[in-house]
């Protein structure tokens, strides 16, 4: 068994020694590989990464030219992971390595990714609150009921890293993805020590972010083999309420003759038609993508069967 640990680094030259030492001590029997990810960081961390690697062989460093985000140097790491269970771990240490033989022994029962589920957080209060409402309605939105979806102490199987595209915020979203493609997703209770160095990079922007990925999310995991049921579904409400309220205004004009030309309701009953069909529209569009993209990959399945069978 080899084990990957991808570690997404941003300004945090102050953790990294001892992170490294604390990894070190659990892997010491165990084959395995450090990804450090530097994402653009403006401090010392590169230099310190570096020396790391030119003194242990086990160790890669991944330089970014900017910051990018923690979905993208995540994404990085999978791509260069060669273990056949592969961590995540944040490495500002407020996770433990210690607890790294639990997270083992836990997917060894049989689950394909094991997240963990930080019970008494080290956070500011309006860091937890917010988090709370974000689990809660992730839980509810997708159906999987976790306490804590962006803890970022995880372990997975090769094949799962393998089968995940992330980009923008969506490592918040990583056990859904996951669960949306059929792997056995579940949690694991960790300790959650308070930060020594460097000050979290929660912002107030992710919260904007958060919503438009997750509207992204509950796209590709619940409508992105047939878009119609989507956009079809709003256009249906749009253009029939529209038809509703038009159906009101003729039934004033005949039996009250009412005048229409000056009744904002006329205005509205026609724009929500045309809106109702133009998502209509949308949708169909959708559908005839997804109907080429599933031919071209039948080709391709296609092409490889006669290129085995040669």
């Amino acid at each position: 068994m080899k084990i990957s640990i991808v570690i997404p680094v941003y300004n945090e030259e102050k953790s990294l020694q001892q992170l490294y030492k604390e990894i070190k001590v659990e892997l010491n029997q165990i084959e395995h590989e450090l990804i450090f990810i530097d994402d653009g960081s403006t401090d010392n961390g590169f230099s310190i990464m570096k020396a790391l690697a030119e003194t242990d062989n086990k160790v890669k460093v991944i330089k970014f030219r900017s910051n990018f985000g923690k979905s993208a140097a995540l994404q990085s790491g999978f791509e260069h992971a060669t273990g056949d269970y592969v961590f995540t771990i944040d490495s500002d240490l407020q996770d433990l390595p210690k607890e790294i033989p639990l997270f083992i022994k836990k997917i060894e029962e049989g689950y394909d990714l094991v997240s963990g589920w930080k019970q008494k957080r080290k956070d500011p209060l309006i860091r937890r609150i917010s988090s709370y409402f974000y689990n809660l309605i992730t839980s509810i939105l997708f159906k999987l009921r976790l306490h804590d979806f962006n803890c970022g102490f995880k372990l997975y199987r090769y094949e799962v890293v393998k089968e995940l595209d992330i980009y923008g915020e969506m490592h918040r979203y990583i056990p859904v993805l996951a669960s949306a493609n059929g792997f056995k997703v579940t949690e694991l209770p960790v300790e959650h020590r308070a930060r020594k160095h460097g000050k979290t990079k929660f912002g107030k922007e992710r919260y904007l972010r958060g919503f438009f990925d997750l509207l992204t999310v509950r796209l590709i995991t619940h409508y992105i083999r047939s878009p119609l049921y989507l956009f079809g579904g709003i256009g249906f409400i749009c253009s029939f309420s529209g038809f509703l309220i038009g159906l009101y205004l003729t039934f004033l004009k005949i039996f009250y003759n009412v005048h229409l030309s000056n009744r904002p309701l006329l205005f509205m009953s026609i724009l929500l038609i045309m809106v109702g069909l133009q998502f209509f529209s949308v949708g169909l569009i959708g559908e005839l993508l997804v109907k080429q993209t599933r031919k071209n990959n039948r080709k391709e399945t296609i092409s490889i069967q006669k290129t085995l069978n040669l």
